[in-house]
Parts: structure tokens; sequence; C-alpha cells
């Protein structure tokens, strides 16, 4: 791996919030094309997942979502999806929140991982009324039904966002789901 990369990565332990946020900014960038550094990181973002800090739970998630997108031709995400998926219920609604919002890029991986992911999503989706902030969960899953439509333009991803905001019964909720996804 070379040294820019793993200054980056260095820079996500430094005191300076500033350093933090450029640096995670510029690495998710960097993600945004295929990488062949995915393995060299891959276990220490596994293991972050459950560190104390929900901060770095969050990135790590953010990163492996997005490292399984675009750079992981051993499909690892596919052993290790429960443990991202996990993170979608941290105790910190925003941890949670980050993580869910990033998980449908694991979709763009291929048809397996997008079923995967379709799943998942459609089965929270139904069943986080229970849940802290229930309606922002709803918000966001519409949401990544969307950005996964927006990326490979299957037309079934929208089918299923559709079906599943019509078991809203909320209709302010109602309209603002089917505005996220038109």
């Amino acid at each position: 791996m070379e040294k820019g990369i793993m200054q980056l990565f260095s820079n996500l332990t430094e005191r300076d919030r500033d350093i933090q946020y450029e640096s995670f900014e510029e690495l998710m960038k960097i993600m945004q094309e295929p990488v062949d550094w995915t393995y060299a990181v891959w276990e220490q973002l596994i293991q972050a997942l459950t560190y104390k800090n929900g901060h770095v739970r969050a990135s790590a998630a953010q990163f492996l979502c997005a490292l399984a997108a675009k750079s992981d031709p051993e499909e690892r995400v596919l052993e290790d999806f429960l443990k991202i998926w996990a993170v979608t219920y941290d105790e910190k609604t925003e941890t949670a929140r980050l993580t869910l919002q990033a998980i449908w890029k694991i979709g763009l991986a291929g048809q397996v991982q997008r079923d995967l992911v379709v799943s998942y999503l459609a089965k929270r989706f139904q069943t986080c009324l229970d849940e802290k902030q229930p309606a922002l969960m709803r918000y966001d899953i519409i949401v990544s039904f969307k950005k996964l439509f927006d990326e490979t333009k299957d037309p079934k991803l929208l089918k299923i966002a559709e079906r599943l905001i019509a078991e809203e019964k909320d209709v302010k909720y109602k309209k603002k789901y089917m505005k996220a996804i038109h």
C-alpha cells in the first residue's frame, strides 16, 4: 500500500478534527474507483466496527461499504456483511444512520450482493417501527433504494421501494418517501 494512503488512514486518528475529516473525505473519494489495497486494510476495518468510539465504527462501516462496491474481487463482504449490518443497529443513532446510508453501495458489487442488501433493507423497513427514529430509518432506506437504482438502473428497485412506501400508514411520511424516489 502506498505511503499516501497509509498516511490518510493514520490521519483518521489525529486529534485535529479537520485533519480527520479531510482524510476521511479523501479516502472516500479515492474509493469511488477500484483500489488494489482493499485487503491490506479490510481486517482492521472489520475490527473497528466494534470499537468504543461511534465515529470510528461509522467510518469503518462506510469504508467497508465503499470498498465492497468496487474493490472486493474476493467478495469478502459476503462473509462480513452481518458485521457491517450490525452497525446499522448501533446504540448511537448517528452511527447507525451513517452506516445505513452507506450500505446500499455493497449492492454495486454484483447481483448476489445487491439481492442481499435489498432483502435486508426491505425487511428493516418493515421491522424498524420499534426502533429510535423509525421515520428517519425508513427515509434512509428509501433513499438507499433510489441511489442503488440511480447507479444500476434496475427497475425492480423502485418497485420494491414503492411497495414498501405503500405500507406506510402516515400520509405525511408516505409523501416524503415518494418524493425521495421520484
